[in-house]
């Protein structure tokens, strides 16, 4: 299903805020207070940890002081990584600083990129069969 759109101007309209992604400082605290909430682990590495939300695809990921590819941020997700690379390209072609395209451990694809104000946000696809889990085998959906 795809995610996003473009409105009368050519904007891109995006439909799912899917993850947030903090920074913390004890790992094993953060995780226990999120599973105290009801959020089920997904991917449990020394150096991040991602809880998605029960019944739903969204999510909140750790990132451990340790954690050096990304800093706290934001991210949309998309349904095909076709969509990604034409976002990056309309994000470029309008003046923006982005990143490269890569691909993570989990079965993602994203790019980073800052908006007007300095914030991060990460332009992700997600797989629609769901991502890999350090956890089970078993794609998680």
């Amino acid at each position: 299903m795809t995610q996003f759109g473009h409105d009368s101007q050519g904007r891109i309209i995006v439909h799912r805020l899917g993850h947030v992604a903090i920074r913390v400082q004890d790992m094993n605290r953060a995780k226990n207070f999120y599973q105290g909430l009801g959020l089920s682990l997904v991917w449990d590495a020394t150096d991040w940890a991602y809880l998605r939300l029960a019944n739903s695809n969204n999510g909140i990921a750790l990132l451990s002081p340790e954690y050096k590819d990304a800093g706290p941020h934001f991210a949309f997700h998309f349904s095909t990584k076709e969509e990604i690379e034409l976002i990056r390209l309309q994000f470029i072609d309008k003046g923006y600083e982005v990143g490269a395209i890569h691909d993570h451990r989990d079965g993602t694809s994203s790019f980073y990129l800052q908006d007007p104000e300095s914030n991060w946000l990460e332009i992700l696809y997600e797989p629609t069969e769901g991502i890999h889990s350090k956890l089970n085998p078993k794609l998680i959906q």
